[in-house]
């Protein structure tokens, strides 16, 4: 074995040896409630850097420009700081929050600025415009008062500044969001690990592709419904992009698409993960905290929405793909679904049912719901991959037989080390805007610039989003923008929870926005495709997630509660969804004056159903959608031209 490989094995051991502590800690936990979340969350924040950090050092990605003995030595004084931190901050923990708290020691600064030192520079390494925003906002804290205007304040002193960021637990890198990735958060990721290591979500994709084996024409559907299949456990478009991507994106361009329109349909269908209960992306999570309801009441709701949205993705890759179907031929896709994968599809299936059964009928906390499915799901799945592997190979080899259990917690660890370090920092930032009232003054800006006109201060909030959401993640676009928008939108009489899924969606449109969107960048890598090219279509196919962001305010019911009002709402955006993506994709007729007339009248009709208040003129708006729609499905496809490769 070579010299530089021997450390990296070291690493590859130690890692894993942490991460199966960290595994059984949180099991621990979550059967226990020992010690309450902000306990955890001390002891766990530090181990949660200390896997980054091993995680970087086996696979070169700490500071590859440095050498390997200098990796050692750094890795080695961050993992002696975290045990410090970890160690310190748990014999002290009763101390710091009752008899220190408010006044606290020199000692518990210092413990405490090393870990956000620390989780400083995982942002910078993973999110270097979080990072920047960070600093920006710390030096905003302390020299507030170089600052002119309505945003000038007499500035806070340092002790203050470093206390609110780490020992204060209200905010800082111990806070309520770090503990919601390692509690709630986290109970959901065991499961998703599950599903991974013992191949489900394998199995998955191959039944989408099964689905459309018996027509290339509908191959590009095979990347919608693994998306959707996937997204129900996901929670991530990217993690949705990298697992469905890399089995639809080249059969696709193997039947003839273009690359970039593949990893557009993969991208689109992927953002899905973001939305789609029961499993739904980070700030779903963050919304039920804080919104103060059961994650539950959030998944409730969110099915609605994110159906429409994977309609509207449907109809549109139905439409774009049309264009393409005298060029796409036969493709072999995956092989025959074998007993196997059939096991894990009931699996799949149980993971979904029970986790909405458990959440539902039975009423038990969301945490303890996602522990008790993992239990359900991974026992069988382990009897009958160990009987299955027997039977194969006639041997006990043990490397074999615990392949599936190491990746389950290789992956846990990763997933909920990324997560934990990522809400760690979003805590930074949030302790900054809290103690320093920035909301509150923004807040005050949008109520004078939009005036009493909903309307305006909905387009306000918008513009504010999304420039927000070019530069950050869904998660810390989620929770600046409702930090900014929820009290004056509130304050004139929106419904908070309106408020909170049109500032969810506006996060998951940031992951379109360049240059953040990691979902764009996984398909267009997958694809060999222009990332630029990939997101611009990605747009036109994504328009119902345009569409569920001012849905929500001209029919709030699809949101505020679940029920018969809810499915009244459901299907009128719906309808309107399918007519304006008819509207924006489809070819009514072969001349230019008809077709634009065509489009204009269904657009039009689809925005009377989006937005009249006289549910009887929306209802009855319905009827010419329909029959264009129709007439197309009839007539209008024999016109549709096949786009010249020079366009593509």
């Amino acid at each position: 074995m070579s010299a530089p490989a021997k450390p990296a094995r070291a690493a590859e051991m130690l890692y894993f040896l942490v991460a199966a502590f960290f595994l059984v800690y949180l099991l621990r936990y979550y059967l226990t409630g020992l010690g309450g979340p902000t306990l955890l969350a001390m002891t766990l924040v530090p181990v949660a850097f200390i896997l980054f950090t091993l995680d970087s050092l086996r696979t070169n990605a700490l500071y590859p420009k440095l050498g390997p003995l200098a990796n050692q030595v750094i890795a080695t004084v961050y993992v002696a700081v975290c045990l410090v931190v970890a160690v310190y901050m748990t014999v002290e923990y009763e101390a710091i929050g009752t008899v220190r708290a408010g006044i606290f020691s020199r000692t518990d600064l210092v413990i405490g600025t090393l870990m956000v030192a620390l989780v400083m520079e995982y942002a910078r390494k993973k999110y270097f415009a979080l990072f920047v925003l960070n600093v920006l906002l710390i030096l905003y804290t302390a020299y507030g008062w170089l600052v002119p205007g309505l945003f000038g304040h007499p500035g806070l002193g340092w002790t203050r500044v470093l206390s609110a960021m780490s020992v204060e637990m209200a905010t800082g890198v111990f806070s309520r969001l770090p503990q919601l990735a390692l509690t709630l958060i986290g109970s959901f990721m065991l499961v998703l690990s599950a599903l991974r290591a013992f191949g489900c979500v394998d199995s998955i994709l191959k039944a989408a592709s099964r689905v459309a084996a018996r027509s290339p024409h509908a191959l590009p559907q095979a990347a919608v419904l693994g998306s959707f299949g996937v997204g129900m456990v996901s929670g991530s478009g990217a993690a949705n992009a990298a697992t469905t991507g890399s089995a639809t994106i080249p059969a696709m361009i193997a039947s003839g698409l273009p690359r970039v329109n593949a990893a557009a349909i993969e991208t689109a269908s992927s953002l899905g993960g973001q939305l789609m209960p029961p499993v739904m992306g980070i700030s779903a999570f963050l919304m039920a905290d804080f919104l103060g309801r059961s994650y539950f009441d959030v998944v409730a709701r969110g099915y609605a929405p994110a159906l429409i949205y994977y309609a509207g993705v449907t109809v549109g890759v139905y439409l774009l793909a049309a264009r393409y179907r005298a060029r796409t031929g036969a493709v072999s896709l995956a092989e025959r679904i074998s007993f196997s994968d059939g096991i894990n599809l009931l699996a799949y299936l149980a993971v979904v049912a029970g986790l909405v059964v458990l959440m539902a009928v039975t009423g038990l906390p969301a945490m303890l719901a996602a522990l008790r499915v993992f239990g359900w799901v991974t026992v069988p799945l382990s009897v009958i991959f160990v009987v299955t592997t027997y039977r194969t190979y006639r041997s006990w080899d043990l490397r074999r037989l615990a392949a599936p259990f190491r990746e389950l917690v290789d992956g846990f660890a990763a997933m909920t080390t990324e997560l934990t370090l990522l809400l760690a920092t979003l805590s930074v930032m949030t302790g900054a805007f809290v103690i320093t009232g920035i909301p509150t003054k923004v807040g005050f800006i949008m109520m004078e610039a939009a005036g009493v006109n909903l309307v305006a201060m909905i387009l306000v909030a918008f513009v504010f989003g999304a420039i927000v959401g070019t530069g950050l993640p869904p998660a810390p676009t989620y929770v600046i923008t409702v930090l900014v928008i929820a009290p004056p939108m509130i304050k004139a009489g929106v419904d908070p929870w309106v408020v909170h899924f049109f500032a969810f969606f506006l996060g998951v449109w940031g992951e379109l926005t360049p240059p953040t969107s990691v979902t764009a960048a996984v398909a267009a890598r997958i694809a060999d495709a222009s990332f630029m090219g990939t997101l611009l279509r990605a747009l036109r196919l994504c328009v119902g997630l345009f569409v569920l962001m001012g849905a929500i305010f001209a029919r709030p019911q699809l949101v505020v509660e679940p029920g018969v009002a809810q499915l009244g709402a459901f299907g009128l955006i719906l309808v309107a969804t399918v007519g304006i993506v008819f509207s924006l994709q489809a070819s009514f007729s072969e001349r230019r004056v008809r077709d634009l007339a065509a489009r204009s009248a269904l657009a039009g009709f689809s925005l009377v159903v989006l937005f009249h208040p006289s549910t009887e003129l929306a209802v009855l708006a319905m009827v010419p959608i329909g029959a264009l729609v129709g007439y197309w499905l009839v007539k209008g496809r024999t016109g549709v031209a096949v786009e010249e490769a020079g366009a593509v």
